[in-house]
C-alpha cells in the first residue's frame, strides 16, 4: 500500500506581491504649472488684453459659447502663447464681455484674452489675428489691461442698441408708442416661466433720424447688470413690433468708469 504523502504548510509557500515600482516623476504640463503660468519664456510676465471686436454676417448665428472657441481658435492660429487656467482642467484664458442673443449684429463686442508672454498691443499684433479670424469678426481696437482689474461681467452696466424698422408703422404712431412706453409705470413681461418689469430696463429709448434707404431708426440704452438685464426684442414687443421686421445692433457697453468703452470706428 503506497504510503500517503504529508504536506505541511508554510508561509513561505505563499505567492509573495512583486515588489512597487518608483512611482515615475510626472511632468507638468506648462499650462498647469504655476510657474511657467502667465510668464514667458524670457522670465517676464504674460499680459492681459482686451479686444473691442464687431460680429456681423453669418457670425451673427454663432452663440456665446462658440463665440469663445472662435477667439480660442483665431489666437492659436495665430501662433500667440495663450495662457490657461490652473487646475485638474486648464481652459484658455478669455473672457468675454456679455452674451449677445442670437440674430443681433455687433460692432462693440469686448473680450479680454491672456497671453503667457508680454506681447505689445500693436498694428502687427492685430492684423495678425485678423488674418486668422473668420469672416464677420473684425478686430476694432487692441490694449492691454492692468491684470488686477475686475472680470469684464462684474463692471459691465448698460448696452446700447441701434434698431432698424424694415416694416414701421406712420412715424407719428411709432412715437406715440415709444413716449407710451416711456411714460408707463410698469411693463410686465414673462420670460422662462418668470415675471418682471421690463421697464426700470429701460434707461432711454428714442427715434433716430432715417438711414440711407427712408427706413425709422431706434436707439435702446437698456440695463446689463448681473440679474437685471434689458433685451432689445423685449422692448420691441412692447412697441408691439415684431423682431422680424427689425435689425438689431449692438453698439456700445457701457462699464464702470474705469472702463468706458464705447462703439469705435
Amino acid at each position: 500500500m503506497p504510503s500517503a504523502v504529508l504536506c505541511l504548510w508554510h508561509p513561505t509557500h505563499l505567492r509573495r506581491p512583486a515588489p512597487r515600482q518608483p512611482r515615475r516623476n510626472l511632468e507638468v504640463p506648462r499650462s498647469e504649472n504655476p510657474e511657467a503660468q502667465g510668464r514667458s519664456q524670457s522670465g517676464g510676465r504674460g499680459v492681459r488684453l482686451r479686444l473691442t471686436f464687431a460680429k456681423q454676417g453669418a457670425l451673427r448665428y454663432t452663440g456665446h459659447l462658440d463665440v469663445q472657441r472662435i477667439w480660442e481658435r483665431t489666437v492659436r492660429r495665430a501662433g500667440l502663447p495663450l495662457a490657461y487656467t490652473h487646475g485638474f482642467r486648464p481652459r484658455p484664458k478669455i473672457q468675454l464681455a456679455s452674451a449677445l442673443p442670437l440674430g443681433f449684429a455687433s460692432r462693440a463686442e469686448i473680450v479680454d484674452v491672456w497671453l503667457e508672454e508680454d506681447l505689445s498691443p500693436d498694428e502687427a499684433l492685430r492684423a495678425r489675428l485678423q488674418e486668422n479670424a473668420p469672416p464677420g469678426l473684425e478686430i476694432l481696437r487692441l490694449e492691454r489691461v492692468d491684470d488686477r482689474a475686475p472680470a469684464l461681467q462684474n463692471q459691465l452696466r448698460a448696452a446700447e442698441y441701434e434698431v432698424t424698422l424694415l416694416d414701421a408703422p406712420p412715424e407719428p404712431e411709432l412715437d406715440r408708442r415709444v413716449r407710451a412706453v416711456l411714460e408707463a409705470g410698469s411693463l410686465p413681461r414673462t420670460r422662462r416661466g418668470k415675471t418682471y418689469d421690463l421697464r426700470p430696463l429701460i434707461e432711454s429709448l428714442r427715434l433716430l433720424p432715417p438711414d440711407a434707404q427712408g427706413r425709422p431708426r431706434l436707439a435702446m440704452r437698456l440695463a446689463a447688470r448681473e440679474g437685471a438685464t434689458g433685451r432689445p426684442d423685449e422692448v420691441l414687443a412692447a412697441l408691439s413690433i415684431p423682431l422680424h421686421a427689425a435689425r438689431v445692433e449692438r453698439v456700445g457697453l457701457i462699464f464702470e468708469p474705469q472702463i468706458n468703452t464705447e462703439e469705435h470706428g
